[in-house]
C-alpha cells in the first residue's frame, strides 16, 4: 500500500486541507480520497494549540467510521482522552484550546462529542505497523527492541513521549534521548512529536513534525517514494519551539 503520512496537525485544519489537496486528495462524503488509491496516515497529535481541533477530529471520526483511518495517537491525544473520561487533568500545553472549543458546544453536543472521542481513542493501536512490518508509524518513535513487544507501560511511554530520562529541562520539558541516532532496524519508522524546521531523515527514521502550529510547515511523507511534501503554516512563527539536533 502507498501512504501519505501527515505530521502533527495540532488543530491547523486549513493547512491540513491545503496539504491533502496538494497531495491529490479530494473530499468524498467527508473523507479524503485519492484517485490512485493512496491512503492518508497520521503520526498523531491532531488537536491542541491550533484554532480548529474539533474540525480535524470530526474528519478523523469520519475516516474511522469508514475503516479508512491509520492513526497513531500522541501524548496530546492521550491527555484529551483522560479529560474525556472525566479525569482531573491540567488544562495547559494546548489542551485548554481544545477544551474551549468543546465547552462552546451545547450540553448535549458536548456529551456526544466526548463519548465519540472516547470511542475513537479506545479503538486506536499504540502505533501502526503497516506493509508487512516494513513501515511503522509511532507518534514519538519506538526503539528497535520494543517493536512487536507485548503491551507494557514502557512501550506506551516511549511511543507517546519518546525516550525520556525522567529528568526535566529548566523550562519544564522532559529530557529526551535521541533514540533515532541509535536505531539500526530495517523497518522505516515515521514519527513526529519533536518539532524540527525540516523533516529529519536519520537511519531508517523520519521525523515529519515540522511545527505547523508554531509557524513552520505541515509536512507529509509519501511512502514508499520517501518524498516530502509541505505547505506553509498560517500561524505565527515561534523560533524557540523548534529542536535543533547535533
Amino acid at each position: 500500500m502507498k501512504f501519505d503520512i501527515i505530521g502533527d496537525i495540532h488543530g491547523c485544519f486549513d493547512e491540513f486541507l491545503s496539504l491533502i489537496q496538494k497531495l491529490g486528495y479530494t473530499m468524498q462524503g467527508g473523507i479524503p480520497t485519492h484517485s490512485e488509491g493512496r491512503h492518508l496516515a497520521f503520526v498523531g497529535d491532531a488537536t491542541d494549540r491550533g484554532p480548529d481541533s474539533l474540525k480535524i477530529l470530526q474528519l478523523l471520526f469520519n475516516m474511522q467510521d469508514a475503516n479508512a483511518l491509520y492513526y497513531s495517537p500522541g501524548n496530546h491525544c492521550n491527555k484529551l482522552y483522560r479529560f474525556a473520561k472525566g479525569n482531573n487533568v491540567q488544562l495547559a500545553h494546548g489542551l485548554e484550546t481544545t477544551v474551549a472549543e468543546i465547552n462552546a458546544l451545547t450540553k448535549e453536543q458536548r456529551k456526544q462529542f466526548l463519548h465519540r472521542y472516547r470511542q475513537f481513542y479506545e479503538a486506536l493501536p499504540l502505533y501502526q505497523t503497516l506493509n508487512n512490518g516494513e513501515l511503522i508509524i509511532a507518534h514519538a518513535g519506538i526503539s528497535e527492541k520494543l517493536i512487536g513487544a507485548p503491551y507494557s507501560e514502557k512501550v506506551r511511554v516511549f511511543v507517546l513521549f519518546g525516550d525520556i530520562t525522567g529528568e526535566k529541562l529548566p523550562d519544564g520539558k522532559p529530557v529526551r534521548r535521541d533514540w533515532a541516532k541509535h536505531y539500526n532496524g530495517q523497518a522505516y519508522i515515521v514519527y513526529g512529536h519533536t518539532p524540527v524546521k525540516e523533516a529529519r531523515f536519520l537511519q531508517h527514521t523520519v521525523n515529519i513534525d515540522t511545527g505547523c502550529v508554531f509557524g513552520g510547515k505541515l509536512t507529509a511523507l509519501r511512502y514508499p517514494e520517501m518524498d516530502v511534501v509541505s505547505v506553509p503554516s498560517l500561524q505565527p512563527f515561534q523560533a524557540d519551539k523548534f529542536t535543533v539536533f547535533d
